[in-house]
């Protein structure tokens, strides 16, 4: 039987029912680790497509599959596949744009509110019998900058307005939308009180140059990428107060054990952090899992995928 081989954790942990949808078109669903090791890979044959979440997929993984026709990101980003590689061999890439883009936008909300009132704080308080309440600011008296302001950053523009916060947004592409400040430069958001990075990956924005004009006391959000902070820089800028609080839903070395000198115990008050939730909803699951089989099936019956990143353009001399 052909095989689907899925690498992804949260596959069909929703509602949708996926793996009962690729078994009635007549695919077998194997499963693999995230970490995409290839001594976990060797001993699978027939796999015709690959819904894969952030590991790897090189030249040497697609060797593994003769017969693989499609690599299906359960996501938005491709990055780590080999495009050049996958296109040389017929592959088709595919991902799940915008499936995740409200979860991750009501996980940044959350964090502000969270990292403005001290939630974590206030928790670990009460649980020691220390009820004496905890003073911090609303929301919506806010100048909030926003960097990145494609589909999440605008997403959370959106949310921000019920708040009544004041908007600024930086993005070098995206053109500004009415009824938020569009900048032409980061460093015209250094007087912003909140800052939230939501731009897909590239060069470090928030710098120790960055950090050192921005007002002081203000709060740094981040559900993009951590390659985005400086975060040895900014283990210093909390220490000495110029940021009063950094919530997360990444750090660099994460899934490595975690190397980040955020996590400095002396840090733990004035940083907040969640392991990766915010694309993890029910919804987002759902709609993640059912456009990746959307793309999958497209591919293996013969059409094209409704969300194609990639199709491979082969030699035929």
């Amino acid at each position: 039987m052909k095989r689907v081989l899925v690498t992804s954790r949260s596959f069909d942990g929703g509602s949708g029912g996926l793996t009962a949808r690729l078994a009635e078109a007549g695919f077998e669903v194997v499963r693999s680790g995230p970490g995409h090791e290839l001594s976990d890979l060797r001993d699978l044959d027939h796999v015709v497509a690959w819904i894969a979440g952030t590991g790897p997929i090189t030249g040497e993984h697609l060797d593994l599959f003769a017969e693989l026709q499609v690599i299906a990101r359960y996501g938005v980003g491709h990055e780590s596949v080999d495009h050049a590689a996958a296109a040389a061999r017929g592959v088709v890439i595919t991902n799940t744009p915008g499936a995740n883009s409200d979860a991750v936008a009501d996980h940044s909300l959350a964090l502000m509110l969270a990292a403005l009132r001290q939630v974590h704080i206030g928790d670990r308080r009460v649980r020691a019998g220390d009820w004496n309440a905890l003073r911090g600011r609303e929301l919506g008296s806010l100048h909030v900058g926003l960097i990145g302001f494609g589909r999440i950053g605008q997403l959370v523009a959106a949310r921000l307005k019920g708040f009544g916060s004041r908007i600024s947004a930086y993005d070098p592409v995206t053109p500004a939308v009415p009824g938020v400040d569009g900048v032409a430069d980061l460093t015209e958001l250094s007087a912003c009180d909140l800052v939230s990075v939501h731009a897909p990956g590239g060069p470090t924005v928030i710098t120790a140059e960055f950090l050192a004009r921005a007002t002081p006391g203000f709060t740094l959000i981040n559900t993009a990428r951590p390659e985005l902070i400086d975060e040895h820089a900014l283990a210093d800028a909390l220490r000495s107060g110029q940021v009063a609080a950094f919530a997360a839903d990444t750090l660099t070395g994460d899934a490595a054990g975690g190397s980040s000198p955020l996590l400095a115990a002396e840090l733990a008050d004035k940083v907040l952090l969640t392991p990766h939730s915010g694309a993890q909803t029910l919804e987002a699951i759902d709609r993640m899992g059912s456009m990746a089989v959307a793309n999958v099936l497209a591919v293996l019956s013969g059409t094209k995928p409704p969300h194609p990143v990639r199709t491979p353009v082969l030699s035929h001399s």
